[in-house]
């Protein structure tokens, strides 16, 4: 993918998010993210990169990543895959419990944080 297209995908998924929950995105050294100020700008996303060879800064995505290999292994061609295709991956993915999140969901994680209750950061009496 180049980097218009990359810049493009991220903004587009990010700005769908809750400001609250647009924090920061940590990258590898790959040459797609060089329109990285450009999402910075679009999204008010600050982008910061890990220091090259040093894959343990990015724990998470290199799970995510592992987890990605059982639907899409390495060197897969991506735009082969629509992006229907690519949503149903990530359904799979975000429906599976992680130890991380006490065996909860991705999914059900973010609907938690998606809560007006959450993003007001206000305590119900319920």
């Amino acid at each position: 993918f180049s980097a218009e297209a990359v810049r493009d995908a991220i903004t587009n998924k990010v700005t769908s998010l809750p400001v609250a929950l647009r924090r920061s995105l940590t990258w590898d050294q790959g040459l797609e993210m060089r329109r990285h100020a450009e999402i910075t700008i679009a999204a008010d996303l600050p982008i910061y990169f890990c220091d090259p060879h040093s894959p343990w800064q990015r724990g998470s995505n290199e799970n995510t990543n592992g987890l990605l290999r059982q639907y899409l292994p390495k060197a897969t061609d991506l735009s082969v895959h629509s992006a229907a295709d690519l949503d149903a991956i990530a359904d799979k993915l975000n429906g599976r419990p992680r130890k991380t999140l006490d065996f909860r969901t991705p999914a059900e994680h973010l609907d938690r944080l998606l809560s007006d209750d959450q993003l007001a950061g206000v305590a119900t009496t319920e």
